[in-house]
Formats: C-alpha cells, sequence, structure tokens
C-alpha cells in the first residue's frame, strides 16, 4: 500500500492517534490543528505532520485536519475497518479480563473461544465465550479462521503452543507469556510483558527520588 517502509516508532504511536482522534469525536470536535493535537498528546506538531506524511499528510493547510476523516484514515491504516477473529489460550484471570473487556469488540477483534486445560473452567462462558478444552483446540484452529491468538498462559508451555498454532495457520500471535517467541518470519507477534512496564515504572520513580 506504501512504497516506502515505515518506521516501528511511527507505527506505535498511530494507535495513540486513533485513541485520541476517537475521544476529540466524542466531545464533537470537526477539526484540529497539528499544533492543538500536539499540545493533547505532548507530540510535537512537527513530529506528527512527518507521521501522518508518511501516509499522504491528510491536512489542509490553514484548516488543520477533519477529525472524523483523520480517524477514519488511521483506521484503515491500522486494518480496523476489517473484522479479526481471536482466540484466547489460557482461559485464568488475564484470559478471562481479555474476553471481558468490550472495547476489543468495537474495534472488529471479536473473542471466539478461550481454551484452558483446568476442568473447573472448561464449559463455563465469559459474556458469552465458552471455554474449551485445550485438547479441542487443534480441530478448532484448523476448521475455523484464526486471525489471532491471544496466549496467557504459563512460559513453559506458551512456545509449544504457540509453535502448533502456527503450523496449524494462525499468523498472529498476541503473547502475555514471559518468553519471547521464536517463530517463523511470515507470523507476526505482538509481545506484552507486563512485568516490563512495571519494572520501567520502578526505575522512573528510583530517579524522581535520588
Amino acid at each position: 500500500m506504501y512504497e516506502k517502509s515505515i518506521s516501528s516508532a511511527v507505527i506505535k504511536r498511530l494507535p495513540r492517534y486513533y485513541r485520541y482522534l476517537g475521544d476529540l469525536l466524542e466531545n464533537e470536535v470537526v477539526r484540529i490543528s497539528s499544533k492543538e493535537l500536539s499540545e493533547k498528546m505532548q507530540v510535537t506538531a512537527s513530529q506528527i505532520r512527518q507521521d501522518l506524511n508518511n501516509f499522504g499528510g491528510f491536512g489542509q493547510q490553514g484548516y488543520g485536519y477533519n477529525v472524523e476523516y483523520l480517524y477514519n484514515e488511521i483506521g484503515k491504516i491500522l486494518g480496523l475497518d476489517k473484522q479479526y477473529n481471536v482466540i484466547v489460550i489460557g482461559a485464568g484471570n488475564l484470559g478471562q479480563a481479555i474476553a471481558n473487556y468490550p472495547d476489543f469488540e468495537k474495534r472488529g477483534f471479536i473473542i471466539r473461544k478461550l481454551f484452558d486445560v483446568n476442568p473447573r473452567l472448561i464449559g463455563m462462558s465469559i459474556r458469552g465465550v465458552d471455554i474449551c478444552d485445550i485438547d479441542e483446540l487443534e480441530e478448532y484452529v484448523k476448521h475455523n479462521k484464526v486471525h489471532i491468538a491471544a496466549l496467557t498462559l504459563p512460559k513453559n508451555k506458551a512456545a509449544q503452543i504457540a509453535s502448533d498454532l502456527v503450523s496449524w495457520g494462525v499468523k498472529g500471535i498476541w503473547n502475555f507469556a514471559p518468553i519471547d517467541l521464536r517463530l517463523p518470519k511470515d507470523v507476526r507477534v505482538e509481545t506484552v510483558h507486563l512485568s516490563d512496564t512495571l519494572m520501567r515504572l520502578s526505575y522512573s520513580l528510583k530517579e524522581m527520588e535520588e
């Protein structure tokens, strides 16, 4: 779609633009300048213009940005004009929290099934989403289109489950397990190390105290 390679730093900022523009829409803001947007996001106006110019710019000199148009265009860039089928492997507290979060559906991420080994959880449902025996995982993936698999399971299980999912055709892994997965290059992995964010916060607090 875009001829030049887009840096990962720009891609990481796109969801923030989308979120802030969504807030502006809810407040019935029709247009906004890069300067006004920069003040809200704490990103320089120049950086905003550079980021958006990677995708065509979208702004008009003397007018700024049409909020609804820019929101929709960034949504398309992020692939949010499509619907994604998601499964969650691991139906413990974190897996259930993901299934319970309604905003994922609003963004087009539909949680279809949860899988677990715990017999006390199997057969339950979270917001209408069934928790199934992990022994049923292979058959389900092979017979249903699964775009994204969220892994909320122990470190010692994650690598093998991820490898199995890839062999069955899953191309998107949302990894919450405390392990860096090594998967084929045609598989996209987004890893969320929750403890890493706490350690970065701990470092920041320590720096403030010193």
